[in-house]
């Protein structure tokens, strides 16, 4: 997995689905949500993500007042998301 952010905007790409990938996406997001109260995240390939990612992108959402917009490049992935009922949560979409 790599991970790189240039303003409000993140962009992954590869799997993600390791405790390393996690602790780079919440050391990079939080840099940026230092100075950005709004985060648009791109995951460009990866066909799931862990569940450990979905409870930290919630908590960004729901506890730390965050707006995130995801941008999904799977189908699979947003399948997924959809089926947590948590498109709305995070704004997923679709990116092409």
């Amino acid at each position: 997995m790599e991970i790189k952010s240039s303003s409000n905007s993140i962009t992954i790409t590869g799997n993600i689905k390791t405790i390393a990938d996690l602790q780079l996406i919440k050391q990079t997001i939080d840099a940026v949500a230092a100075t950005h109260k709004s985060l648009i995240i791109n995951i460009v390939d990866s066909l799931s993500i862990t569940s450990s990612v979905i409870g930290y992108f919630n908590k960004l959402v729901l506890k730390d007042k965050v707006d995130i917009r995801l941008n999904v490049g799977n189908e699979q992935l947003l399948h997924l998301l959809d089926d947590l009922n948590l498109l709305s949560t995070f704004k997923a979409q679709r990116s092409l």
